[in-house]
């Protein structure tokens, strides 16, 4: 069997850690060309004594130029590169034909939207991608013939649920809606004013998933089933009408189909993001991920109903939905800002949405187009959040 070659991008966030795992667990399957990251230079130089690819990638100059020292000291015959066009040239090499786009933020849209239209099999974990530029990069999928695999739990349960055949024609499948589970975050079961008032540990304290901060927050606040929402409108071909969110505490239903006959094929596992990872990694085979078998005895299963009156930025994400235009990429880019404030202690939790509704009432209904016109929507919608939390709006 000939390797696949791999550039991964956001090698040392949560994502990226996880697929070097699976990966270690089949030698002679995969090969490494390239990992990629932003100032973890420590974790860098362990993967890179680990897997040994051609290049390291570090967005920020500084932590580049101290890789590259460290690199030449162990003795690795590794190329260390900087800055944004470096994560192209990797994710569009001619040797690589799988890359894993990692990168959390609007930041990992360009080398993503490149290997798309380098016809690369993209194994998508950056949501934002989707978010930002739906129309623009399926586009750029469909005319490359680039292989597009969803990385979120939700997104690949659906993807394993879905008929082998699936074209994207609901009708013709027989399917009436997507399910995406959502486990309700750290906050489920608080009052909106506790909610409000809640602070970075508690927000980033998820009880079922290992993530980073930024994602944590979003699934606190339900940002991150919205932006899902969102990516399933645009992977699947679904009108918005045709997404549900149910709120499932447990994690194991990862999510479900439903089909006109009555049927509802679900996806269950145990919360480990290394199983859709392996899903996507060895499609259409089914290779080992390190992951225990899902115990399912003596164990309760429960669903309800999302409540976007305690947790309004899943409706901003549907009412985004619905504009479409630009709205998507101001809602994904005012999040960001908010939530970063947030973890930084400059703004409240109660913050984030009032700050992201502000935004798309100032900036959404501009242009879509291009990845210019896209670009150009964030910009305008981190201004104007920044300047609301900052009490200048």
């Amino acid at each position: 069997m000939t390797p696949r070659t791999l550039t991964i991008l956001g090698a040392t966030g949560t994502i990226g850690v996880n697929t070097l795992d699976v990966v270690a667990r089949h030698p002679g399957r995969f090969r490494v060309f390239a990992l990629t990251g932003a100032t973890q230079v420590e974790r860098m130089l362990e993967q890179c004594r680990m897997h040994r690819p051609r290049f390291a990638v570090m967005s920020e100059p500084a932590a580049a130029a101290e890789l590259r020292v460290r690199v030449g000291a162990a003795g690795l015959a590794v190329e260390v590169l900087e800055g944004a066009a470096a994560l192209t040239e990797v994710a569009t090499a001619p040797e690589v034909d799988t890359v894993m786009a990692a990168i959390v933020g609007a930041a990992g849209l360009p080398a993503t939207l490149a290997a798309a239209q380098a016809g690369k099999r993209i194994l998508l974990a950056n949501k934002e991608t989707l978010v930002v530029s739906g129309q623009l990069f399926m586009d750029a999928v469909a005319a490359s013939g680039a292989e597009l695999l969803p990385i979120d739990s939700e997104h690949n349960a659906i993807f394993q649920a879905l008929p082998r055949d699936f074209d994207g024609d609901f009708q013709r499948a027989g399917i009436n809606a997507l399910w995406l589970t959502a486990s309700g975050g750290p906050f489920r079961t608080l009052s909106a004013e506790a909610i409000a008032a809640a602070t970075p540990a508690q927000a980033v304290a998820h009880p079922n998933w290992v993530m980073g901060k930024k994602i944590s927050v979003d699934s606190a606040s339900l940002m991150n089933k919205g932006l899902e929402v969102i990516e399933a409108r645009w992977l699947f071909n679904a009108r918005p009408e045709q997404i549900k969110v149910v709120v499932h505490p447990q994690s194991i239903v990862h999510s479900m189909v439903e089909y006109a006959d009555g049927s509802v094929i679900a996806q269950m596992g145990t919360p480990d993001m290394r199983t859709p990872i392996a899903y996507a990694l060895g499609f259409p085979e089914r290779i080992d991920a390190g992951v225990s078998a899902l115990e399912l005895m003596g164990r309760q299963l429960t669903f309800e109903a999302p409540d976007t009156a305690r947790f309004p930025c899943l409706q901003l994400a549907f009412d985004a939905l619905a504009a479409g235009g630009n709205a998507a990429a101001v809602l994904n880019a005012a999040n960001e800002v908010a939530v970063a404030r947030f973890l930084d202690g400059a703004a409240s939790f109660g913050a984030i949405a009032a700050s992201i509704a502000h935004a798309l009432d100032v900036v959404a209904g501009g242009a879509a187009a291009t990845l210019d016109d896209l670009l150009e929507a964030d910009r305008r919608a981190r201004r104007v959040a920044g300047e609301y939390l900052a009490g200048r709006a």
